[in-house]
């Protein structure tokens, strides 16, 4: 019976005690940024990309990325002209096509047969469809450059943190022992 009393005894004093591990506290934390001794702008990242989307190249300069606008624009310029020269042949073949089958002269005048003129219609449409897909995704890719570029500004790098591979000769066979450092000092 006294087994029963001590057991009881012993949950009743463990099971009263409050256990606090965390007190909510209603302050903020706030740090100061040291990047580059500047104020970060928490919307430069969507600014630049809405630049980006309205003007190709314009969330770049925004960016101050300048050497980065000719290769928007070559990339989109390329597509784009990849898009109206196999327009322009598609329709090329194309009008041949319909005129042989009214039975008028083409421009070809029997250089090819049909099946050359509708294989050469499905290659050009199919070079012209790919031509805007990659038109598509090389602006969507500029505005989505403009962004992570924006957001990339915002991070800390300094001589205070590095990391560099390390090559150092074992000291028992002279073999080359490969090692990782990471360095960070407040």
């Amino acid at each position: 019976m006294t087994k029963y009393i001590s057991i009881l005894f012993l949950l009743f004093i463990t099971g009263n005690i409050s256990v606090f591990a965390q007190v909510k506290k209603d302050e903020f934390l706030v740090l100061a940024d040291t990047v580059k001794g500047k104020e970060i702008n928490p919307l430069a990242p969507a600014r630049a990309a809405f630049l980006s989307a309205i003007v190709p190249g314009l969330g770049q300069a925004y960016n101050k990325k300048y050497w980065k606008i000719p290769i928007v624009y070559g990339a989109i310029g390329t597509s784009v002209y990849f898009y109206f020269d196999n327009n322009k042949k598609y329709h090329q073949f194309r009008d041949a096509y319909k005129m042989r089958l009214s039975g008028q002269d083409d421009e070809f005048k029997g250089q090819y047969s049909d099946a050359t003129l509708i294989n050469a219609q499905r290659t050009f449409q199919r070079n012209r469809d790919l031509s805007l897909l990659i038109s598509f995704g090389l602006y969507a890719l500029n505005i989505i450059d403009a962004n992570v570029d924006a957001h990339l500004m915002q991070f800390n790098v300094n001589n205070n943190l590095s990391f560099r591979p390390e090559i150092y000769p074992n000291e028992i066979n002279y073999k080359q022992n490969v090692g990782v450092t990471l360095n960070y000092s407040f």
